[in-house]
Order: structure tokens, then C-alpha cells, then sequence
């Protein structure tokens, strides 16, 4: 720089901070050797602090407002420099700004997921993501930890560090609380301040941050969100689907129940649906009550039923899986034999048998599964 510059950067007598980017959180005002005025203006403008630095030790710092720098409010700059009686212009020192005002729009996600242990669906992986308000508490701090030697420090230098922060701190709340994946998610509120605190004990005496807010929202697997939103799920608040369901293994069994069910409620899928839409429902209300208590049994009373066998008809109980189900009529069997979900190897029981039995072997079933004879040919006449 010459001469002129040198006199310029001497003369220049106010010192300041305009900062219209948000984004910035601190900025080191420039200054031709760090040599700075007899008398020169600093303002500090809300939002900010002005931090005095000399041979890399902390010295003065100023809040908001118009000062006038003179040896009488540099008294930590005048003790660093040796001034007993007051200083020669210009003298040297670094001036860092801070910017205190909150960072609102700082997005972070666990990048992988996180294991919950719990009691229903034993380990699942759950994810989080959110916004956190965070803002520069203590400068002191900050300039030591974070700013060091550069000029200027953005948002984004400290973003990568509070995201592994706050996905660490998520990961040690959950195993504290021992919640549930359903709980966790169903207190996200509550959680929220508790993910809070446990991020702001690890980054204020640490980089002289403080977090004013967090806001969590935890995603579930798609399975058991699926499983929340459908019929099996009713009662999750009440706890009857907790009570019911201790495993993955059973809540498999909920959903293939829980399409049976449905089923039974579509008579046009087929003979098999018109079967079901006779009686069947009765069946897997039955069925659906040894599993999962009087929550089947709400839905099958919903279902519509056929009529009932008339007085004095023979009707049978069919093996469905190893569950019986039924009775049934023979007209109903019928049905169930045109489309193959009915067949001569299927056991059956009705009153009076010893036990189960081949449909086939019974005589009043025998004839469903009678194959006609061969239409026979016709010589025409001449």
C-alpha cells in the first residue's frame, strides 16, 4: 500500500459493522496494520458486540451503542499496551464484530438412523429432522474456539458441527427416556425441549453458543405408520394394540387377519367372497377375538351378514387353515367348489360325526364333487 493509502487507512476514523446478510457471524474490521485513531468513532449497532484483540489476547468489549475510543474506556487496552498517561495516534489492535442475533432457518437430520429399543416391535430404527434457532451467546468464547485467525465466519462453518451434535444428543435422549417408537413420536413436543437442553449443555461452554430453540419431527418406518393409520391400529392410545401385539412376528398376523377381514366384507370377489358374505365373517370375528380381543369383533359386527341356515338344513364346519370355520349350507359349499376354494380333500364336520372328515367321504357333499358323465353321441337319421 502507499503512502496515500497508509495516511487513508490512519484517518479513517469510525469504525463499524453493516451487515445485511444474516448469514454472517462474525467479521474482523479491516484496518492497514490494525492501526486505528486517536479518538476514532466505534459503533455498535444492535445485534452486535465489538471485540478488541491485541497480540491475540482479548481486551475490551462493547454492546450496543456510539463510543469515542480514548484510553479511558480502553482499560484493558491500555493495560495490554503499557498507556500510563494516555496514547499516541494511531495504536494497534484487531476489532472482531459479533453477531448476536438468532439464526433462525438452520436445517438438521440424523444422517443415519437411530436403534430405539421397544417393547412392542423390539428394535426399530426411527429418523428425526427439525429447525434450530441458535445465536452467539458468549464472544469471548466464540472468538477462541470457532473465529480463531479468520476474518469471517458464516452460518454454515458451524452447521456441519451442530448437526453431528444435535444427532448425538438425539441418540442419548432417546436411550434416557426409554420410550417407545410410538411414544417418542406421539411426545414430540414434550421431547423437543428435553433435545434442547441436551444440545445446549454440550455447545455453550464448549463454542459459546446458545440454543434458544429446537423443533423434532420423528419418522417411523413405513410399516408400522401403515399399521397406525389402518383398522389394525385402532385403539394404539388406549393401548389395546400395545397389549396385543408383542412382536413383528404377531403384527404380521394382524395384517393378514386384517385382510381377511376385508374379504369378507367384498361379496363380489367371487364365489368365495359370496361364501364369505354369508358366513364367513362370523368365522373370523371368531378367530380375530383370540388374537386381538374385542377389536375384530367391532369390525365383523359391522361387516353385513347373509341370512341364517334354515330350520332344519345340514351345514358344516370347514377346515380354514387349521381354523374351523362356519357352518356353512350346502348351497354355499357349492359355490366354493366352482371356483376351487372348496375341494373333495377339505376336512368338514357337522353334528353326528365321530370327527372330521374328507369332504368327499361324506354322502351329503359326495355329489359336488361328482363328475358327469360323457355326453352321449346321437347317430342321425337318414
Amino acid at each position: 500500500m502507499g503512502i496515500i493509502g497508509k495516511l487513508k487507512g490512519e484517518l479513517v476514523d469510525i469504525i463499524e459493522w453493516i451487515d445485511d446478510s444474516r448469514s454472517t457471524l462474525a467479521w474482523r474490521f479491516p484496518r492497514y496494520n490494525n492501526e486505528i485513531k486517536n479518538g476514532a468513532e466505534l459503533i455498535v449497532r444492535e445485534g452486535q458486540q465489538a471485540v478488541f484483540v491485541y497480540r491475540g489476547q482479548l481486551a475490551d468489549r462493547f454492546g450496543p451503542g456510539h463510543y469515542q475510543l480514548t484510553t479511558e474506556n480502553l482499560p484493558l487496552l491500555s493495560t495490554l499496551q503499557g498507556w500510563k498517561h494516555g496514547f499516541n495516534s494511531p495504536f494497534r489492535s484487531e476489532v472482531y464484530f459479533i453477531n448476536t442475533r438468532p439464526v433462525t432457518d438452520l436445517r438438521w437430520g440424523t444422517a443415519n438412523p437411530v436403534t430405539v429399543r421397544d417393547p412392542d416391535f423390539t428394535m426399530v430404527q426411527v429418523r428425526a429432522n427439525g429447525l434450530c434457532v441458535v445465536r452467539v451467546a458468549e464472544p469471548d468464547i466464540f472468538l477462541r474456539e470457532v473465529i480463531g485467525t479468520d476474518s469471517e465466519v458464516d452460518v454454515a462453518e458451524i452447521s456441519e458441527l451442530l448437526r453431528r451434535v444435535i444427532t448425538l444428543a438425539f441418540s442419548d435422549m432417546v436411550m434416557e427416556t426409554g420410550l417407545g417408537v410410538i411414544d417418542l413420536q406421539g411426545r414430540q413436543v414434550e421431547l423437543s425441549q428435553k433435545l434442547r437442553d441436551f444440545v445446549a449443555e454440550r455447545v455453550d461452554d464448549e463454542f459459546g453458543l446458545s440454543i434458544d430453540s429446537i423443533t423434532m419431527n420423528i419418522s417411523l418406518p413405513d410399516e408400522i405408520t401403515s399399521a397406525m393409520t389402518r383398522g389394525v391400529a385402532r385403539g394404539v392410545e388406549e393401548g389395546g394394540f400395545l397389549n396385543n401385539v408383542g412382536d413383528l412376528g404377531r403384527y404380521q398376523q394382524g395384517r393378514a387377519a386384517d385382510a381377511m377381514l376385508a374379504a369378507a366384507q367384498n361379496p363380489g370377489g367371487g364365489a368365495m367372497g359370496d361364501m364369505m358374505s354369508a358366513g364367513m365373517g362370523v368365522a373370523l370375528g371368531s378367530q380375530m377375538a383370540g388374537q386381538f380381543g374385542g377389536q375384530a369383533q367391532q369390525a365383523n359386527a359391522a361387516a353385513p351378514q347373509g341370512p341364517p341356515p334354515l330350520p332344519g338344513a345340514v351345514t358344516f364346519h370347514i377346515d380354514n387353515g387349521g381354523q374351523p370355520a362356519g357352518p356353512y349350507t350346502v348351497a354355499q359349499l357349492q359355490g366354493a367348489v366352482a371356483s376351487g376354494q372348496f375341494t373333495g380333500a377339505t376336512l368338514v364336520w357337522t353334528q353326528g360325526m365321530p370327527g372330521w372328515a374328507q369332504a368327499a367321504s361324506v354322502p351329503a357333499l359326495a355329489g359336488l364333487f361328482a363328475t358327469p358323465p360323457p355326453i352321449p353321441t346321437t347317430t342321425p337319421t337318414v
